[in-house]
């Protein structure tokens, strides 16, 4: 997964972001991209959850965002986020805009992307000792909780030691279907 680092964002020159929402097995996805890469990805984007976010991102990026699902990179996103759904892809290779999330956060999401690989899963803690940080499980679910790409940045993936799936900010029912995606865990019956 490639990620592009144009810093915090911090807000200080307007950036134009593309947007659009995609169906999936999960609800609608929305998909958010600016010039650098792929920047938010908002599960249950009905209307109400989609004029927030938007909303959000606009503050975020001084700069409201356009629906575009042409625009580049948002194309190449909502296709390859297509082939995940559709059991087609195992790796995003997108470029990422890094610049809704800093410090901590970035750095657990970052190795998470690079370090667990589809099909698999990682603990709290174990993820917290990868990045240093032994006894920091507590602050990598919260860093999970911050995740602005969900899926791409595959925070369903991480879990509780004891086996238990942990929180999870698109839903337990979510996280379940996306393991089951994977083959982590055995699809529902019904």
């Amino acid at each position: 997964m490639n990620g592009e680092d144009p810093g915090d964002g911090g807000g200080r020159v307007p950036r134009r972001a593309a947007w659009t929402v995609l169906g999936t097995d999960i609800g609608p996805l929305l998909l958010a991209a600016t010039e650098n890469g792929l920047v938010n990805v908002v599960f249950h984007a009905g209307d109400a959850v989609r004029g927030r976010a938007l909303a959000r991102l606009s503050a975020r990026l001084g700069a409201e965002p356009r629906q575009d699902a042409d625009a580049p990179p948002l194309a190449e996103a909502r296709s390859q986020v297509e082939e995940y759904f559709a059991g087609r892809r195992r790796d995003f290779t997108l470029p990422l805009d890094w610049s809704l999330i800093s410090g901590f956060p970035r750095e657990v999401l970052r190795a998470l992307a690079s370090d667990v690989p589809y099909g698999s899963v990682v603990g709290y803690g174990d993820l917290a000792r990868r990045v240093g940080r032994p006894g920091g499980a507590q602050a990598v679910g919260l860093a999970m909780g911050a995740n602005p790409l969900p899926v791409v940045v595959p925070c369903h993936r991480v879990v509780e030691s004891d086996g238990g799936l942990g929180g999870f900010g698109g839903g337990l029912e979510t996280k379940r279907t996306l393991l089951a995606l994977e083959g982590v865990l055995p699809a529902p019956l019904f």
